[in-house]
């Protein structure tokens, strides 16, 4: 036991002294844990692939971006905290007014859960982002409006949507329209012109002698031929007409806006290019020829089936015919 007597007059009494070193062994717990969290959180932002972020609404001024923004956006993070600039300029030009205005949305909704938009990272590669925003509820009266957000990366998720809707509307062999996705847009089409009361035609064109190819050739040679006529398809119909692989060796086609006259015209010019197609298998060279039906939007009742009818019956009409023409009804 320490003689209380030796105890130096200069230092606090043995109890309050004690009690101060229990204090400060706390105090250093304390600062010790908060250390750990502390790297624990860094450890956290510094793994997720998403920027969280914070940023005062009235002097445009963002208070805090995660280490995430350097990945993404490939951009430096102190360049953004000194002006906000940085982030408006790196999205894309044809998503900036959205984005402005989705932003501007948190100050009446409290929140903006569905934003998604591209940027372009500093490499030039356009990316993807779901930015969820939100209000900063316990600011005090008077206090600036802070909004908070979380930016997450979504380019690949984007991307395979996209893979899975080609998929889902692209005919495999052809790349052109499939039978479904044709006519939904042709529906589509078809609705506009009549309520609008403008022109419209719809074509169909069926190969002549496709059997024969096949069986003569093989498949994958009727294959081939079938992947040119849509080539063919593409470059010579004008822009914003549609055209797709409706069966076997049938496709079909829709000219919103075109006048009879005209929808001739654009038939025409697609059965010269097919008629220029040279195909040689072997030591045997072949061409091919095509029979179209051709028919136009006139009276108010009309559908888009009574269209379709009447421009098969033209087409087996040019069978009938002798093939390689074009019949109108």
């Amino acid at each position: 036991m320490v003689d209380k007597n030796l105890q130096d007059p200069s230092l606090p009494p043995w109890p309050e002294a004690a009690h101060t070193l229990m204090a400060l062994m706390h105090a250093q717990g304390e600062v010790a844990r908060l250390s750990e969290r502390e790297q624990l959180f860094s450890s956290l932002l510094v793994s997720v692939n998403a920027v969280l972020w914070a940023f005062n609404w009235e002097n445009r001024e963002v208070l805090y971006v995660s280490p995430a923004y350097e990945r993404i956006f490939g951009r430096s993070a102190s360049l953004l905290l000194a002006d906000f600039n940085q982030w408006r300029d790196a999205i894309y030009p044809d998503d900036l007014d959205y984005a402005e205005r989705s932003l501007a949305e948190v100050l009446e909704k409290g929140s903006v859960e569905d934003r998604e938009y591209r940027i372009i990272d500093a490499d030039g590669k356009v990316r993807w982002l779901s930015d969820k925003c939100f209000i900063n509820r316990q600011a005090e009266p008077g206090q600036p409006v802070i909004i908070v957000g979380i930016a997450e990366d979504i380019t690949e998720k984007k991307h395979l949507e996209s893979e899975l809707q080609r998929l889902a509307t692209t005919d495999v062999l052809t790349q052109s329209s499939n039978r479904r996705h044709f006519f939904e847009c042709a529906n589509r089409e078809f609705e506009q012109a009549r309520a609008q009361g403008s022109a419209l035609a719809f074509l169909l064109l069926d190969i002549d002698d496709f059997k024969m190819i096949n069986d003569s050739y093989g498949h994958p040679e009727g294959d081939n031929v079938l992947q040119r006529i849509a080539d063919c398809g593409r470059s010579s119909l004008r822009r914003g007409d549609l055209f797709g692989r409706i069966g076997g060796e049938e496709f079909a086609a829709v000219f919103p806006g075109c006048a009879p006259e005209m929808a001739r015209q654009v038939a025409e010019r697609l059965q010269r290019e097919i008629q220029r197609l040279r195909f040689r298998y072997g030591e045997h060279s072949y061409s091919i020829t095509v029979s179209q039906g051709l028919t136009s939007l006139t009276r108010e009742d009309e559908t888009l089936d009574s269209l379709f009818a009447r421009a098969d019956s033209a087409m087996y009409e040019a069978k009938r015919q002798g093939k390689n023409r074009i019949v109108s009804a």
